[in-house]
């Protein structure tokens, strides 16, 4: 789903967001009435920067809030292009507000910010702890979060193994595998084990690591060198505690994939 997809669907909504009014007896009856919440902010992810600015301000905005969008560091400058668009659109100045800067300094200002009624935070698990403490710390702000996790793909003895296959690679490596709901853990049925790893190997033997301009390029960099060393430090943790290594497991250095954040798609077996 697109942005756009995900802006067209709210804008849509809008108009149906509204009170009711439930009669009870002759003289009362019950009723709710559409409230916006007031001034909202979103704390978004480097991952999905566009898509995420959308998932939070499309429906704070439909129903009648305004909002102030923190963007990761990493990726400061997608939420900009779209407060132009929003702007361009005839968006009122105010309702739409871009504060770029460190999670740790501006991201807990707006937690703490007396004037937020409601904080989206999408990122760590670890962090959106501390998101949940400050919000409810000052005044008890409204919270949706949406973490990281280690999403399980299980494939039974059954399974079409070229589907699985398909599935378990768009599953783990979609976005050079920078995503928090991949499925980075897979139970095989041990019937079907060595034909399943053979049928992902493969595949995984087709990667085409490079830049991602270039449009054969089907695996890109990680983010930046720092989440590079973070996942260095994982696939050694993953050696040392006895798995099987079956492909990959080293930094890129051939080329000018040397000089950038690019790591090999690794397979292990036998994780604990």
């Amino acid at each position: 789903m697109t942005g756009a997809d995900v802006l067209e669907y709210y804008a849509g909504l809008a108009p149906s967001i509204e009170g009711l009014q439930v009669p009870l007896r002759a003289n009362s009856f019950v009723y709710t009435r559409r409230e916006p919440l007031g001034v909202v902010a979103g704390i978004g992810a480097w991952n999905y920067p566009i898509q995420i600015a959308l998932w939070k301000s499309a429906p704070a905005l439909a129903a009648g809030n305004a909002m102030v969008f923190k963007p990761s560091e990493f990726t400061p400058l997608s939420t900009l292009k779209l407060a132009e668009i929003y702007t361009e659109a005839g968006l009122p100045d105010g309702v739409f507000n871009v504060l770029n800067g460190p999670g740790a300094s501006v991201g807990t200002w707006l937690t703490e910010h007396a004037g937020i009624e409601k904080i989206s935070f999408t990122g760590g698990t670890v962090t959106g702890k501390k998101v949940m403490a400050s919000a409810s710390s000052s005044t008890l702000k409204e919270v949706t979060m949406e973490l990281g996790g280690k999403s399980p793909l299980i494939v039974f003895a059954d399974a079409d193994l070229d589907r699985a296959a398909d599935v378990a690679m768009m599953a783990n490596f979609y976005s050079s595998g920078q995503v928090c709901t991949n499925a980075t853990r897979v139970f095989v049925h041990q019937s079907v084990k060595a034909s399943f790893e053979s049928k992902v190997l493969e595949r995984v033997r087709r990667i085409r690591m490079g830049d991602p301009q270039v449009m054969d390029t089907n695996f890109g960099p990680l983010v930046s060198a720092a989440h590079m060393a973070n996942v260095l430090r994982y696939i050694k943790l993953g050696k040392s505690q006895g798995a099987k290594l079956l492909i990959g497991g080293e930094r890129e250095m051939s080329g000018v994939l040397g000089q950038g954040s690019f790591v090999q798609a690794t397979v292990f077996y036998g994780l604990q």
